[in-house]
């Protein structure tokens, strides 16, 4: 892409961000300090450099900065998930998909201010000049677009995970309703998609699902369908095509829940291309002077890192906030025998890395408190019968029924056979997952 493709897109960029459309949010936005400090390293860099270039994405100061705005931004998903159980493939993946992003729009700043390196005459600028006018795109795109991404991130990921939480009836007894805010804020193409109800595998949901839009406050419920009538299908694809119609409003057209992505595939820092290219197939990157896509491959490689990066941390972080259990046994009436029920670091980790995926009530914040679920338990079954030969010494399973927050939940206990030198059987006890259903 030639410098005026890239004034081109931050043209565009303004467009899309400066929308009159665009709704204030009057969300406290987490530190941006990291950000700050990463774009001014990474400017002292490229100043040294002389130039951008694809591959420089690999450097250290180019890579810190993507990290920084992933990490920004990734917050973004711990709020948009915080009153939602959601599943460990579906936070990596909108961890990804942040990363992905985070790495577009590097990109561009970083191209942008490539621009800015010479003066009219063809001459270096002095550092100080240099750093002096390239201050304004990280205003620009590290402050006033940066809040706005951040706010989205919020939305796509809340409706990101209540659409996986919505895929759970098999019965034709529930639909999805589509619902506005409901207040004078709301923009008028979106009101005209409010009421909209139709089952959860209509096409229209593909489409638009919301957010709809940067600042888009729009969700989707479920409804009883003996209770509200179905949408012609037909009509509601039109009403949403001319909902979302305009140049910038129709790369919104995606739905984060089945994409697993917290962003569209094109946005404001990619070209309509990225829509119709599949995930993994660089065809497009082999294109002569195609800068953009060259760089996928390598945003994409980071990105995946910059998720298991993330994702270790916080299982590192919560693993250590549970700690205090393996210290805590509970005593439960169990087959009419009062036994014994402690907690174990190999339970532990498998509550965390195993649970999020069988429980849509538990969340990570109540991993700490397990101790006092557990003492609120009533005995259910036992099951002898594993499903694989297992070489963690566990024989069997004892499922208790409890609640968190008011909402049911059963308690999956390991209990293993260990044997003494002498030949003598004892059993150990310990929590071994939360479910929302024993079979």
């Amino acid at each position: 892409m030639s410098p005026t493709d890239y004034v081109g897109l931050h043209k565009r960029a303004k467009e899309i961000y400066g929308s009159s459309e665009l709704l204030l949010s009057s969300t406290t936005y987490p530190d941006m300090s990291d950000i700050e400090t990463a774009f001014d390293e990474a400017v002292k860099w490229l100043h040294n450099k002389k130039e951008f270039t694809t591959l420089m994405l690999k450097d250290d100061a180019i890579e810190k900065l993507v990290e920084a705005t992933a990490s920004f931004l990734s917050k973004g998903i711990e709020q948009g998930v915080a009153e939602v159980a959601a599943s460990g493939i579906l936070i990596n993946s909108l961890r990804e998909s942040v990363g992905i992003f985070s790495g577009f729009k590097a990109f561009h700043e970083m191209k942008e201010a490539a621009s800015m390196l010479v003066d009219n005459n063809g001459n270096l600028k002095p550092f100080e000049q240099f750093y002096k006018d390239v201050r304004k795109i990280n205003d620009t795109y590290n402050k006033t677009y940066l809040k706005t991404e951040y706010d989205f991130t919020v939305a796509s990921s809340e409706m990101a995970v209540r659409w996986e939480e919505q895929q759970d009836d098999a019965n034709g007894r529930y639909l999805l309703q589509y619902r506005t805010a409901g207040d004078k804020k709301v923009r008028e193409a979106h009101r005209r998609l409010e009421g909209i109800t139709l089952p959860p595998d209509d096409p229209f949901w593909e489409k638009y699902y919301p957010p709809n839009g940067w600042g888009c406050r729009c969700s989707a419920v479920k409804v009883r369908a003996t209770k509200y009538p179905a949408t012609d299908s037909s009509r509601a694809m039109k009403e949403g095509e001319e909902a979302t119609a305009g140049k910038y409003a129709e790369m919104f057209r995606f739905n984060p829940g089945k994409r697993r992505a917290a962003y569209p595939a094109y946005n404001t820092y990619t070209i309509s291309k990225c829509n119709v290219c599949q995930k993994g197939d660089m065809k497009l990157a082999k294109i002569p002077n195609n800068e953009l896509c060259a760089a996928c491959p390598i945003i994409r490689e980071c990105a995946g890192n910059i998720a298991k990066s993330q994702a270790a941390i916080e299982r590192k972080h919560y693993l250590r906030e549970m700690e205090p259990l393996l210290k805590k046994k509970v005593t439960l009436e169990i087959e009419g025998i009062r036994k014994s029920i402690g907690f174990r670091k190999n339970g532990n980790e498998h509550l965390y890395s195993d649970t999020f995926g069988r429980s849509s009530v538990l969340k990570k914040e109540h991993l700490v408190t397990l101790d006092k679920v557990l003492k609120k338990a009533v005995y259910v079954k036992t099951s002898d019968s594993l499903s694989h030969e297992r070489k963690d010494k566990i024989k069997r399973f004892y499922y208790l029924k409890s609640e968190i927050e008011g909402r049911i939940v059963y308690l999956n206990i390991a209990e293993t056979d260990e044997k003494s030198n002498k030949g003598a059987i004892w059993h150990n006890r310990f929590l071994y997952s939360v479910t929302d259903k024993i079979r």
